[in-house]
């Protein structure tokens, strides 16, 4: 996930991308696994946030986060890495998630100390997709360094919906189980919603429980979101609405994209669509949620490619204000507050302040 601040109005509004992305986005596919995220305090140039999950029986308010989670505990106020070699602000993804990895270590450590409680995440995998066996390979390791007890359920391709249901509910009962992700996609011939649904509220860290996405809702700028799904672009948009912003939404049906992106503060794309995003549709000082993970062929390189975003990045650097990089800037960001969520899940549930 990214943190980040982006102007809207009078107000800075900080934000968060979380979730692993997958190899390809599509605007109306449910593979894209990001999720966009809101923050609370600002501090001049520095970023405080707070992260926390509400009981289920608690109303949303206004300022609740992506995944509906109320703070109960505040991690300490982190700096933001730039880039100075370019006119725009490069925000350093992986900087910014050692930082809260570091901050998660300690408070894990302290809870541990003192109540003798370790959270618990448990990850689904349905199928053998190496994306997908990646992210969750790479998230035991995160969970591993930084203390927290990682779980796994591993089930093949032809597995029956009811059969992860069944796993689901398992890890919602047990009481050392504080976050549930299922990892996506999922087979075709499974409901999604329904399998996403049976995840307890309390232990959606990865904020997809309905009731967690209809406590979306945001003051400001112009801002475009470039791709239309339930995943990056609807939350994406919601979050922005919600400071006032005035949203359009640029998907593979809308005509004249470059001069409507053009005319955009703010610009988060998440199209799948290597380099899709040119100078020319940049309108100067805009900043830009780079979302978008996409394998281009480079002989040069050790596996055959390397990995480009949605935005030209040579270009956008001299017309933006602010720029996430592809790869360094949302991708490091996703396990580190996936992590979080889970800690502040376990104190939830443990009353641990």
């Amino acid at each position: 996930m990214l943190l980040m601040l982006l102007k809207v109005g009078q107000k800075s509004i900080p934000f968060a991308i979380m979730g692993m992305a997958s190899t390809i986005f599509s605007d109306c596919s449910s593979s894209t696994t990001a999720r966009l995220l809101p923050f609370n305090k600002i501090r001049s140039s520095v970023l405080q946030f707070r992260r926390s999950v509400p009981p289920h029986s608690r109303a949303a308010n206004p300022s609740s986060i992506r995944t509906s989670i109320r703070s109960r505990c505040s991690f300490s106020t982190l700096s933001v890495a730039m880039s100075t070699e370019t006119s725009a602000k490069v925000i350093d993804g992986k900087s910014v998630a050692k930082q809260i990895r570091d901050e998660i270590t300690g408070e894990i450590s302290r809870m541990k100390d003192a109540i003798g409680i370790i959270p618990g995440l448990a990850v689904i995998l349905i199928g053998d997709r190496k994306d997908s066996a990646t992210y969750v390979r790479n998230k035991k390791k995160a969970c591993e360094a930084v203390g927290i007890t990682s779980y796994e359920a591993c089930l093949p391709e032809d597995s029956t919906e009811q059969e992860v249901l069944k796993f689901i509910s398992g890890f919602n009962d047990d009481p050392s189980v504080h976050g549930i992700l299922v990892q996506l996609p999922l087979p075709c011939h499974m409901n999604e919603e329904n399998i996403l649904n049976a995840v307890s509220i309390e232990k959606d860290v990865d904020g997809f429980h309905p009731l967690n996405i209809g406590r979306l809702a945001m003051r400001g700028k112009r801002a475009v979101v470039i791709g239309r799904s339930n995943i990056v672009g609807m939350p994406a948009a919601l979050l922005l609405q919600r400071e006032d912003a005035t949203i359009t939404i640029v998907h593979s049906r809308t005509k004249n994209p470059e001069e409507i992106t053009r005319q955009a503060d703010i610009i988060i794309s998440a199209a799948g669509q290597p380099n899709m995003v040119r100078s020319s549709w940049i309108k100067p000082g805009a900043v830009i949620i780079d979302v978008g993970i996409n394998p281009v062929e480079d002989a040069k390189k050790p596996r055959g490619y390397r990995l480009v975003g949605d935005v030209c990045h040579e270009e956008a650097c001299k017309i933006a204000s602010a720029i996430t990089p592809v790869p360094g800037g949302v991708g490091p960001m996703t396990i580190a507050m996936l992590l979080s969520n889970t800690l502040i899940s376990a104190k939830r549930a443990h009353n641990f302040e």
